[in-house]
């Protein structure tokens, strides 16, 4: 008697741990449904930040390429005021310093416009 009724017992013990530590599908499911919906915020949001990064990338070569354009415009015409200072024509000279001139200021516009870009 006293044998069967410590197998009972250990018999019942086992099948409380068994029912007990088994955790349902349900539950699982319910456990993980937040942490689902936070990771695809989560892919959403880098998704955006990625086209976002792919974006100003694009404006930052396109400031440089300016910033390119406006140094070579500005070699051209600091080339053409001293070949004019030469010559003694004051005006074309002049008209060649204004150009390099807004050479310069373009150039600093696309270097202002890069770093503004920069720091977005």
């Amino acid at each position: 008697m006293r044998r069967s009724l410590s197998l009972l017992t250990l018999l019942s013990i086992f099948l409380t741990l068994f029912v007990v530590g088994c955790a349902s599908q349900d539950y699982v499911r319910q456990q993980i449904e937040p942490l689902n919906d936070r990771i695809s915020k989560l892919e959403a949001r880098v998704s955006a930040l990625e086209a976002k990064m792919a974006e100003l990338g694009n404006s930052v070569d396109q400031a440089k390429k300016q910033a390119m354009e406006a140094k070579a415009l500005a070699e051209e015409a600091m080339k053409l005021s001293k070949e004019c200072c030469g010559k003694a024509d004051t005006s074309a000279a002049e008209r060649a310093e204004a150009a390099a001139k807004r050479a310069e200021a373009a150039a600093e516009k696309a270097k202002k416009a890069f770093e503004l870009e920069q720091k977005k």
